[in-house]
């Protein structure tokens, strides 16, 4: 991408798309536009189509989309498949038609099996049968890597599709019902900080183990793929290794200041067991994350503090 490009960012309200817009604007890409949800809805086709037709963008990052934690994944399930499907398909659809030289497409790490072999490769794709709370966002999301990679066997189009690890950091939610993991973490602790309780009781077991990559990485991670060649069509993004929710509550707990314990509810489901990324292809690109998970939680939590004054 040359530093006048014409750069186009769906989602750049998100904590992921706001990151990128970020990055972009720190690397000099001044010729960066986005729209919000009332200037442009990704969900209707014909005005999806009109904008990329009339704008003319060269360059498009897909990081649109409805997403939650497992309570919002499982709860609307057909919000969850159709947006996300209705967005993909249709902003996909229009930069091929417009003539986009390059697309980068978010996809998510839960387009994976629910069992896969650890590190996940790119291949493991569809090789098993997926985590059932979260189902339909990963169904949308693997339509939209497929899509991608028809258009570019198809129509020889360059759209590329990324699958990142769980992203935390500014402009993260912090509801508990449709939050992540580590959003939802930092919000109990410190909520349970200021009633001065004694407990924190959270989901699970406590033992499936995560990835966490913070969204200033990730964005780095976008915008140094999109600059350079496309040698493949998917992409691992994390940082090579994980840690388990108990081991995750208690940095947190730690960075908050609780004093109290935390109690596992094992009557509430777990997800997932691992999910740990091979980011082998990633490295190639002589990536590397630059955040430590502990730097990250403490910026991620400072964003929180000021959210609430």
């Amino acid at each position: 991408m040359q530093p006048n490009a014409k750069i186009y960012l769906a989602g750049h309200k998100g904590m992921v798309g706001s990151a990128i817009l970020r990055t972009l604007q720190q690397n000099g890409f001044t010729n960066t536009f986005c729209r919000t949800s009332t200037e442009l809805d990704l969900m209707i086709q014909a005005d999806v189509k009109h904008f990329f037709l009339t704008e003319k963008p060269e360059y498009v990052f897909v990081a649109a989309a409805k997403a939650g934690g497992i309570i919002a994944n499982d709860t609307y399930r057909a919000e969850f498949l159709y947006n996300n499907l209705i967005i993909a398909a249709n902003v996909i659809h229009a930069a091929y038609q417009s003539g986009v030289k390059k697309l980068l497409f978010l996809g998510s790490s839960c387009v994976y099996p629910k069992f896969s072999p650890q590190p996940i490769k790119e291949e493991y794709l569809l090789t098993g049968e997926l985590e059932p709370t979260n189902e339909a966002y990963a169904i949308a999301k693997i339509a939209g890597i497929k899509m991608c990679e028809a258009y570019k066997h198809q129509y020889g189009c360059d759209f590329i599709s990324v699958m990142p690890s769980n992203v935390f950091g500014p402009g993260d939610n912090y509801d508990l019902e449709n939050s992540h993991v580590l959003p939802a973490l930092i919000r109990k602790f410190h909520e349970a900080k200021m009633k001065n309780l004694h407990t924190v009781t959270l989901w699970g077991s406590g033992t499936p183990k995560r990835e966490f990559i913070y969204s200033e990485d990730l964005a780095d991670a976008c915008v140094t793929i999109m600059q350079q060649k496309s040698t493949f069509s998917r992409i691992n993004i994390g940082v090579g290794e994980d840690i388990s929710i108990y081991e995750l509550a208690l940095l947190i707990k730690k960075v908050i200041g609780f004093e109290g314990e935390i109690v596992f509810d094992s009557t509430k489901p777990d997800g997932t067991p691992r999910k740990l990324l091979d980011i082998s292809r990633l490295e190639s690109y002589g990536f590397k994350a630059k955040t430590t998970l502990e730097e990250g939680i403490k910026k991620t939590y400072q964003y929180y503090l000021s959210t609430l004054n």
